[in-house]
């Protein structure tokens, strides 16, 4: 498994799918930035049932393209020959770079590579965009196997970068039975909750500017948990002081996503850009009524209740959203007992392990 960043969502994928495989038999090793991590990084590696016996191994790898990525390609085709490694799965853009130039040449090992979104989510006519696209088009002949997270992906990379060669199935990220149990609602201390990474995509402005005119139907004012961390703590920080909401907004840092979520009667994903995110799957497991903007796969995730997603930075909407979940609880709690059935029925681990598996299979057969 090759990534740069052991953050979000797609740390959490590359875990899941490491743990599945390796108690199916297989023997894993996972390649990643050296300096990138948060308080979840280590946790998350020490919580896999066995430790990846091909190792853990964290070397440099920047966030754009450099000279640095031939090191960091020459590091990991050497891990690979050393443990006559049959398949490199790259995980978003840059993991996916390395894996399929790591296999270059070698008729022993098959790339797989899984976007996470990745390069679709440049804005197209950036200089930045327009080359990372170019870059993709060149080294999709080495992809034996794209793995696409979401319909919504697939057609984005198909129409943004060209035909997929050979193998291109769907499949979608998959939830652990363990975590359908319902969270305690005596533990619900604040109105609205949000998970992710603090950066712009994720909306968290649009969020704070809604909160604003939110309140309870007794007249006080509604609260908000932020859960997460990143490089626009300081703006939200700024913003929060700016609207007054100081004593309605918390930053809780970097914590597992159930423990935020317990913490909230509902939950708010107010992201302007999405691949398929666990956040609104997490949510909707722990039977957690769930706001969301409509980017990405997400509609694939809200399934029949998808009409009732919102415009991507619309603070007026998401207003509008949040007073209802608080004036009409009892709306709120359908619309979650809908959603919750439909992810039970096609977001399964199992079936994400068992899909994923077969495709490597299929693309060892031909090599």
């Amino acid at each position: 498994m090759v990534l740069r960043a052991p953050l979000g969502g797609l740390y959490r994928h590359v875990m899941d799918l490491t743990e599945a495989l390796s108690m199916r038999g297989h023997q894993l090793g996972i390649v990643m930035d050296s300096k990138l991590s948060d308080a979840q990084t280590g946790e998350r590696l020490r919580a896999l049932s066995t430790p990846p016996l091909l190792g853990v191994h964290r070397m440099p790898i920047s966030r754009l393209l450099g000279g640095h990525d031939i090191s960091a390609t020459l590091k990991i085709r050497k891990i690979a020959d050393q443990h006559e490694v049959d398949v490199l799965h790259g995980h978003g853009a840059k993991g996916g770079f390395n894996a399929r130039m790591a296999r270059w040449g070698s008729k022993k090992r098959i790339a797989a590579y899984t976007p996470h979104g990745g390069v679709l989510n440049y804005e197209r006519k950036s200089l930045i965009g327009r080359t990372l696209r170019t870059i993709e088009k060149i080294v999709l002949p080495l992809t034996d196997a794209m793995i696409f997270e979401s319909e919504f992906v697939r057609t984005s990379f198909v129409e943004q970068i060209g035909p997929v060669p050979r193998l291109g199935p769907v499949i979608l990220n998959g939830l652990e039975r363990s975590e359908f149990e319902p969270l305690d609602p005596e533990l619900a201390e604040f109105d609205f909750s949000f998970v992710g990474e603090l950066r712009a995509v994720k909306g968290i402005s649009h969020l704070l500017d809604a909160l604003a005119g939110v309140r309870r139907p007794d007249g006080s004012p509604a609260t908000l948990l932020i859960g997460g961390g990143g490089p626009e703590e300081s703006n939200i920080r700024a913003q929060i002081k700016r609207l007054g909401l100081g004593e309605r907004v918390t930053l809780a840092g970097v914590q597992p996503a159930r423990e935020v979520f317990a913490r909230a009667h509902y939950v708010v994903m107010p992201s302007l850009a999405e691949s398929l995110p666990y956040v609104a799957l997490e949510a909707a497991a722990a039977q957690k009524p769930l706001i969301a903007t409509d980017v990405g796969g997400v509609k694939e995730i809200f399934g029949p209740t998808a009409s009732h997603l919102l415009p991507a930075a619309d603070a007026d909407a998401l207003q509008k959203a949040m007073q209802a979940y608080l004036d009409r609880p009892e709306t709120a709690l359908e619309e979650m007992y809908q959603r919750l059935d439909w992810i039970k029925s096609n977001f399964s681990m199992a079936r994400m392990a068992d899909a994923i598996e077969n495709t490597y299979y299929e693309a060892l057969e031909r090599r």
